[in-house]
């Protein structure tokens, strides 16, 4: 398992150096082996549906992609613990999405919500997460699986 500091510093690289990720106020609630956990508020910028006031799919889909990235990166570093931090940092540097599948499973209404993410696999290459989002209710908004580039 990765220290708790650069668990840590993976947390506040998503949430904070990454511009749109901080635009769209996501933090960062709960992060170890078993899940990742994001959270941010409703508030009007985020809105697609302004008759309706429902969260922008782009908005749902930014949020699941940025927890089931966190949580593929966590996965490589789960797989690497032995690694030296300059090459564990160069293997996170070129992460990234390859493919996401968002499934809207209803209109985003509620004042906050919080997407988890649970790894499925981590190869040397390829990492698969499952992503949900979910209201402060804890009604299911949509569901995603991304595939990450990890190697």
């Amino acid at each position: 398992m990765p220290k708790p500091e650069l668990i840590e510093q993976l947390a506040e690289t998503f949430a904070e150096k990454v511009p749109f990720n901080k635009l769209l106020g996501l933090t960062f609630t709960e992060l170890d082996r078993e899940v990742c956990v994001v959270k941010f508020h409703n508030k009007p910028d985020l809105v697609g549906n302004y008759i309706q006031g429902i969260l922008h799919g782009g908005v749902i889909a930014s949020a699941i992609d940025v927890a089931g990235g966190t949580m593929a990166a966590l996965g490589l570093m789960q797989k690497n613990p032995e690694s030296h931090p300059e090459e564990l940092l160069d293997k996170l540097s070129r992460l990234g999405t390859i493919d996401l599948r968002i499934d809207y499973v209803r209109p985003g209404r509620g004042e906050w919500f919080e997407t988890s993410a649970r790894i499925l696999r981590v190869g040397n290459k390829v990492a698969v997460v499952r992503m949900e989002l979910h209201n402060e209710s804890n009604t299911l908004i949509a569901l995603g699986t991304g595939t990450y580039l990890v190697g």
